[in-house]
C-alpha cells in the first residue's frame, strides 16, 4: 500500500458506518489512489486524471456528512 492509499483508507475510516453507495465510493478511492501511488500509466500521463476522479469521489463521500457548526446553538432568532 502507498501512501496515498494510506492517508486515504485513514480518511475514509474517520467516516464510520458506510451507507448507500458510500461503500462503493471508498473501493473506487482506494483504487484511484493505488493507481496514484504507481505513478499512474503511460508514464504519468494519467495523473492529471487520477488525481481529478479522486478529488471527484473524496468530495461526493463527503457530500451530505458536513457538520452544520450552528447546530448546537438551536434557534436563536426564537423568541423561546
Amino acid at each position: 500500500m502507498g501512501p496515498l492509499e494510506e492517508v486515504v483508507r485513514s480518511d475514509l475510516e474517520q467516516l464510520g458506518d458506510l451507507t448507500g453507495m458510500e461503500p462503493s465510493l471508498s473501493q473506487m478511492a482506494y483504487t484511484l489512489a493505488r493507481e496514484i501511488d504507481g505513478g499512474g500509466s503511460e508514464d504519468g500521463k494519467t495523473l492529471p486524471t487520477l488525481n481529478r476522479e479522486l478529488r471527484q469521489t473524496l468530495a461526493q463521500l463527503m457530500e451530505g456528512r458536513a457538520t452544520d457548526d450552528d447546530d448546537d446553538l438551536g434557534d436563536l432568532a426564537s423568541p423561546d
